[in-house]
């Protein structure tokens, strides 16, 4: 909000002078209304965000006790408009653990956790956690889920040089671009086409153009991770 309000003020300041008094006022006006709206909008972001990381932080308390020193931040929300945050299908929280060396946090195994959505999670009220299926998983799990995503994408069929590539490359739009050995190219298809693989008794991975889908077999939810949420994840577990 105070971001809006500079910008008001700074927008008074340099405004023209040389427009009349009438027209002057009433653009301020409409100016200053409109940044209102902007600092609103704001403010429904950091709001959203504070309940998304309360509600995760006591999913993860409620179902995974063992955890009782730990980081959790989201992913999503920096630099997200209200209309985008609608369209979004899946809440990406980051973990962390830690323990105390000296009085200083020392930060050791990381973890993901995914809010899956269904469409109506966020109406006038906020967030509906009634439609949001939580997903916990650690490097490990990342990992196998990147080599089976990375198969059906690129072609590549090898557990082996895939692992290799993802652990000591970067994943990039187009693919994997290796550190040793051959780079790996995702196919170039179009938004129409799909291309899927059976991953678990829960959920089918799906590439489609720029991003990993995730279809929820219970639920039967398709759920879309766009490709540069993908980098952000694999370079939390894999570049800190």
């Amino acid at each position: 909000m105070r971001r809006a309000i500079i910008i008001f003020f700074a927008f008074v300041y340099l405004f023209p002078q040389k427009i009349n008094a009438q027209d002057n006022g009433a653009a301020i006006a409409a100016a200053a209304g409109g940044l209102l709206a902007i600092g609103a909008g704001i403010a429904a972001i950091e709001q959203m965000k504070e309940q998304a990381e309360l509600t995760a932080t006591e999913w993860l308390l409620t179902n995974h006790p063992e955890f009782n020193k730990f980081t959790l931040k989201t992913l999503d929300f920096d630099g997200k408009k209200l209309k985008d945050m609608s369209a979004t299908s899946v809440i990406t929280f980051t973990i962390k653990e830690f323990e105390f060396k000296k009085d200083e946090p020392e930060f050791g195994k990381k973890y993901v956790l995914f809010g899956f959505t269904s469409f109506g999670w966020i109406n006038e009220y906020g967030i509906d956690f009634d439609k949001v299926k939580w997903f916990l998983i650690d490097s490990d799990e990342w990992l196998k889920m990147m080599v089976s995503y990375t198969k059906v994408a690129s072609g590549e069929n090898s557990d082996n040089i895939l692992r290799e590539a993802l652990l000591n490359g970067k994943v990039v739009n187009r693919g994997i671009r290796a550190k040793k050995g051959d780079n790996i190219d995702f196919y170039k298809i179009d938004g129409d086409s799909y291309l899927v693989t059976d991953y678990s008794p829960e959920m089918k991975f799906i590439y489609n153009e720029r991003s990993l889908g995730i279809y929820l077999k219970e639920t039967m939810n398709l759920i879309q991770i766009g490709r540069g949420d993908i980098i952000k994840v694999h370079d939390f577990f894999f570049e800190e």
